[in-house]
């Protein structure tokens, strides 16, 4: 058989290359064997090889939006090598650190000086056989290397560039350097997350920097899926900002429609226009529930489970219009309840009576989610120096891709002897000489 585009199959001694092809490509592969013993051999390596296996990306990228984005194609299967340097790879970057770890686990990771003139050709030849290369620079910073989409598909016309900026690759504020917290402030997002106008309060995490990593990491696999159908290269320019402006949904219509621009509305419902609906204090050290009543029926239902049956006389709170006027007297209210009883008993009672309720969980709680553990949504992980670390898996099963054994985060440079000696065939003495010139370092 022959792979699309006329490749020929690969040889058993190299990367199964094209194990991202669809599933008839690979029935294709199986069939192609005579022999029972052969066809098991080859249908256990493509039945356990991962939805990426075969591809090999080059990741630049630092902090979170660019690790995040590598460590989904890492995560699926893809050879993700990390490009790293010892005077580099200090504080959230530093191999040993846990803010590293989680974003970079079942990744390689090489050292290699880019300051040095040596390295861009090191990495050039690395670019030729590889699939991806991902960076997270301001545009100048790959330009001033020689290494650009431009450079790059000179050497490898196939080769797909992913470059995630704070503000992309044109415009007055290209070269402009971002962090999550601020491009997501300047994408109006912190603006909306706060409970009055004059007090914007913003997300408790750079939310910004997740977005930008599930934009990246689609966009890649879409790349590659048209590459095996066309068998061309891909070069992905992708703005942080733009990805936060375009999580604003309903804020930027009414901007565009000539409506009064959206404003902060703390825990109000504008929209589903739920009465109660709020976030309510309860019994213990910063412990939270939420709840939404949708319709008088669940109102009633609601005023039952709580045993405050004026709750449900009280004319001001009969209608569903009536409670949304007098929401703050309505909420001082059921804080009064909730406060005397445990958000678990809250939630497990309402949901019962069929009114919409939840925990305000915290870390410890999601470390102890019993359907989270049912799950198996975390898994251990043995680092060579931290010992065993508690991951999260990926949320995304595949029913025919059994989930494979993962690997911590790289230690800095724990793939040079792989990747510089059998990836580009430099002999023990090229690779000590590069190391004693400070090329690779």
């Amino acid at each position: 058989p022959v792979a699309p585009q006329g490749r020929p199959l690969c040889r058993e001694s190299t990367t199964v290359k094209y194990m991202h092809r669809n599933l008839a490509y690979r029935q294709q592969i199986l069939k192609s064997f005579t022999t029972k013993k052969r066809y098991r051999e080859w249908s256990y390596v493509l039945i356990m090889a991962d939805i990426l296996t075969g591809i090999r990306g080059l990741d630049f990228t630092r902090i979170v939006a660019g690790p995040l984005a590598t460590r989904m194609l890492a995560d699926f299967g893809a050879e993700v090598i990390k490009i790293q340097s010892s005077r580099m790879a200090v504080g959230f970057e530093s191999n040993t650190d846990p803010y590293f770890c989680e974003w970079n686990r079942n990744k390689r990771s090489i050292t290699l000086n880019m300051e040095h003139p040596e390295a861009r050709g090191l990495l050039l030849r690395l670019a030729a056989v590889s699939n991806v290369v991902a960076e997270n620079f301001p545009p100048r910073d790959m330009a001033n290397w020689g290494l650009t989409y431009r450079h790059l598909k000179k050497i490898n016309p196939e080769i797909i560039m992913l470059s995630m900026s704070g503000q992309g690759q044109t415009g007055p504020w290209r070269d402009k350097v971002a962090f999550g917290f601020t491009v997501q402030a300047l994408g109006g997002l912190t603006y909306l997350t706060a409970y009055e106008p004059q007090d914007p309060m913003g997300a408790g995490f750079a939310y910004a920097d997740m977005v930008s990593g599930l934009y990246g990491a689609i966009a890649v696999v879409a790349a590659i899926e048209d590459h095996a159908s066309t068998g061309r290269g891909q070069w992905i320019d992708l703005s942080e900002h733009e990805a936060v402006c375009a999580a604003l949904g309903p804020a930027l219509m009414e901007a565009f429609s000539g409506e009064p621009a959206a404003a902060p509305n703390g825990n109000t419902d504008v929209q589903l226009q739920a009465a109660p609906y709020g976030c309510y204090r309860c019994q213990g050290s910063d412990r939270w529930c939420v709840i939404a009543v949708y319709t008088d029926e669940e109102w009633m239902a609601f005023c039952r489970e709580t045993g405050e049956p004026a709750l449900g006389e009280d004319e001001r709170f009969a209608s569903k219009a009536g409670r949304q006027k007098f929401k703050a007297s309505l909420d001082v209210e059921i804080s009064r309840w909730t406060k005397g009883q445990r958000a678990e008993r809250v939630v497990e009672g309402l949901q019962k009576a069929g009114v919409a309720a939840g925990v305000v969980q915290n870390a410890e709680d999601l470390a102890n989610d019993p359907q989270l553990l049912a799950n198996d949504f975390y898994t251990p992980l043995e680092h060579p120096v931290l010992g065993t670390m508690t991951t999260d898996t990926s949320p995304i099963r595949f029913d025919k891709m059994p989930r494979r054994a993962w690997k911590a985060a790289p230690l800095l440079g724990d793939a040079n002897n792989y990747v510089f000696g059998e990836l580009l065939g430099l002999s023990t003495p090229e690779i000590d000489a590069y190391k004693q010139r400070g090329v690779i370092a």
